[in-house]
């Protein structure tokens, strides 16, 4: 079996999106005749915790850690709240920044590069060095963000000039947070050289979007594969739909995701019919910037609103799965255009009609139209908002509100991970 060194930072308990992508592949990575080695940090500071996803760890699998000094443990001196946001995602617009978050960005942004956990760049480099010169690898492959997982690859293949593939679940400066980093001109400089360092230097890159795979090929020359998040086939049982008429939106939802025309659009059906007052439940799971509560409750909607936070990855698969409709947003720029969620594999997989609402000419509005997994709108939508949402809502009082999907079995975690030993073996 071809032996495969995977460096990442996100790895169980950590919880959300980060962790699954490789969580998946090191379990069926071995199907393929691939023995996957994983490297991630032992003491990592995650934003969120799922202690479910220890057990779906392949138990066969070799797991090395070394310990990671977290910055943001330090930053948590000036304000432990600002700093658990940050860490996680959520920046809030700049005029509501206070001085501490603020600084906390331009630290961030400044201090750091390419990201919080460079520090541990040099040790990881080191330890895997000493594990190398005793048991062989054929390949190393890392994962970012953090990018700077794809530093410490950079450097083992100087040193051992073994074959390395950089996969990227984001990309990098072209990424919607990058410009709230607060970056000098000479920090957003060093950003983009250690982007085309990384892009050139892999043997092979990966990207979980077209769009990222178009705007890296314009860096470097080097092979580029597509291979998306996907969805497994999870054994949980089926749960029965919810009575009231649920919009659900599972995972962060930050600032920047704020659809005033969906607000509007609920509120405007809400007036206009009694019915669906009695009938009608948003639900928000996950992390919820404090913004977009603020413009629900000014659209009147507070009263219809349940928002229960971070649950485990399996609670979030039978929400999914019970919920009538399920909510996908994205931020509207052209930066986001080729970010596709993981959760919308998932939503797919649970059966539920998606209304996804993001920026035009998105990879996510091919999927779901490729598909036929629900309906994609722009920001400019409305009127053709509010229509599906009625159309849905008629549907579900008729109890006929269903979905059938097309082609969905090419986004299965194993048939993705047979698309990725494709590329580990002819690398």
């Amino acid at each position: 079996m071809k032996k495969v060194l995977i460096i990442a930072y996100y790895w169980p308990p950590a919880g959300g999106p980060g962790v699954q992508r490789w969580l998946k592949f090191v379990k069926y990575l071995p199907d393929f005749e691939i023995e996957p080695i994983v490297y991630v940090p032992e003491n990592a500071t995650y934003p969120i915790i799922d202690q479910d996803l220890i057990n779906q760890v392949n138990k066969n699998v070799t797991v090395l850690k070394q310990p990671i000094k977290e910055p943001y443990k330090l930053a948590s001196i000036f304000s432990k709240k600002s700093a658990t946001t940050i860490s996680s995602g959520i920046i809030k617009a700049e005029k509501k920044q206070s001085f501490i978050e603020k600084m906390l960005l331009y630290v961030r942004g400044n201090f750091f590069i390419p990201d919080a956990r460079v520090g541990w760049v040099n040790p990881s480099v080191d330890y895997l060095s000493n594990y190398i010169k005793t048991n062989a690898v054929d390949v190393i492959i890392t994962t970012g963000p953090p990018h700077s997982m794809h530093l410490i690859g950079l450097e083992l293949q100087k040193r051992f000039a073994v074959k390395w593939i950089a996969d990227f679940r984001d990309p990098w400066t072209s990424i919607g947070y990058h410009k709230e980093l607060k970056l000098t001109d000479k920090s957003a400089q060093k950003h983009k050289d250690l982007e085309r360092l990384v892009l050139t230097k892999a043997d092979t890159i990966l990207t979980t979007s077209f769009t990222t795979k178009q705007e890296f090929a314009e860096i470097t020359q080097k092979p580029i594969h597509v291979i998306t998040n996907g969805y497994d086939i999870e054994t949980i049982e089926k749960p029965p739909l919810d009575e009231k008429f649920t919009i659900s939106h599972i995972g962060s939802l930050l600032s920047k995701r704020n659809p005033h025309i969906l607000w509007k659009a609920l509120n405007e059906i809400l007036q206009e019919n009694e019915q669906f007052r009695s009938d009608f439940q948003l639900q928000l799971i996950g992390k919820v910037s404090s913004e977009i509560i603020d413009t629900i409750k000014e659209f009147q909607l507070d009263a219809y609103l349940n928002v229960l936070g971070y649950v485990s990855h399996t609670e979030a698969l039978k929400y999914q799965r019970s919920s009538q409709v399920l909510l996908l947003i994205e931020i509207d720029s052209f930066e986001t255009i080729g970010i596709i969620p993981g959760k919308l594999f998932e939503y797919m997989a649970a059966e539920r009609p998606i209304l996804a609402i993001g920026p035009k000419q998105s990879d996510v509005e091919k999927i779901i139209k490729d598909t036929n997994a629900g309906k994609y709108f722009n920001y400019d939508n409305l009127q053709e908002v509010k229509q599906f949402i009625l159309d849905c809502y008629t549907n579900y009082q008729q109890n006929n509100l269903k979905v059938h999907g097309i082609g969905l079995q090419y986004f299965s975690r194993k048939k993705l991970t047979e698309k990725l030993a494709g590329v580990i073996k002819n690398v």
